[in-house]
């Protein structure tokens, strides 16, 4: 892994709960490739804005796989 890629891995997700964009690809990695999925396995989207802010940023990570 460079040094681009941890960076990038750190980029946070969900900003309500600070979710980082590397746990999302290691659920991805583990199989879980939907939107729902994907919060229900970080807790994404129960922050205080509702998911609106992470919602578009997990389905672009998934349509870019």
């Amino acid at each position: 892994m460079d040094q681009k890629e941890i960076i990038e891995g750190l980029r946070p997700i969900c900003l309500c709960k600070g979710i980082k964009k590397k746990v999302f690809m290691k659920h991805i990695a583990e199989g879980i490739k939907t939107v729902e999925g994907l919060k229900k396995a970080t807790g994404a989207g129960t922050g205080s804005c509702g998911g609106k802010r992470c919602t578009p940023r997990i389905t672009d990570l998934i349509k870019n796989l």
